[in-house]
């Protein structure tokens, strides 16, 4: 969209010489304009100036937005910005009124709009697990923790160890089965482990002697 400045007694002769100078001459003829029935575009005049040159002439009615309302509201914000800075100079540029740029977006709103035009708002950023669900880490063998029900009562600890799950260091104990032989051991963590605390002591012990 251009706008052009001009003078408000310009009659048609004027008002199509500019046309000519600044929109033909770099845009090329126009198929069609439309416009208001203002008294310069419903003369003989622009009505000749334009048949011979081949454009269509289409007049629209007051307050018909589906028609030419783009154009209506790029001219009603002009007219504010021009009245701004009539009245305030150049002032008017650092002018901050009474808006809503200092408001926090909530993130449901923000997730559909992650760019805001507002100079102080604070965006939503989403987390990488956010972004791209499918790249989660998939977790190693060691740090599958074992959920099968106990072959039974257990008998004592053998080992320990410790291993990084979920980001986090936990302890692990390799755990024997009464009545059960060696293939039948599991690392468990203390949680899983029935009277973890007693079995416990009873492994520091044998280890101290």
């Amino acid at each position: 969209m251009r706008c052009l400045p001009c003078h408000k007694e310009d009659k048609a002769m004027d008002t199509a010489l500019l046309v000519w100078k600044k929109i033909i001459s770099t845009c090329g003829v126009p198929k069609i304009i439309i416009s208001d029935r203002d008294s310069k575009f419903t003369s003989e005049f622009w009505k000749t100036f334009f048949d011979i040159l081949g454009s269509k002439l289409a007049f629209s009615t007051a307050y018909h937005p589906q028609k030419d309302g783009l154009a209506e509201r790029m001219i009603q914000t002009m007219e504010d910005i021009l009245r701004g800075f009539c009245a305030y100079g150049m002032a008017y540029k650092n002018h901050k009124g009474k808006n809503a740029v200092e408001v926090k977006l909530t993130q449901e709103f923000c997730r559909k709009h992650p760019v805001f035009p507002g100079s102080l708002v604070n965006p939503y950023f989403q987390t990488e697990e956010e972004k791209f669900p499918c790249s989660k880490k998939n977790p190693t063998p060691q740090e599958i923790v074992e959920v099968e029900d106990s072959p039974g009562p257990v008998k004592k600890i053998i080992k320990a160890r410790k291993i990084r799950l979920n980001g986090k260091d936990q302890r692990q104990y390799l755990v024997r089965f009464k009545n059960h032989t060696a293939d039948k051991d599991k690392w468990l963590a203390e949680d899983a482990i029935p009277d973890w605390n007693l079995h416990l002591r009873g492994f520091k012990a044998s280890r101290r002697t």
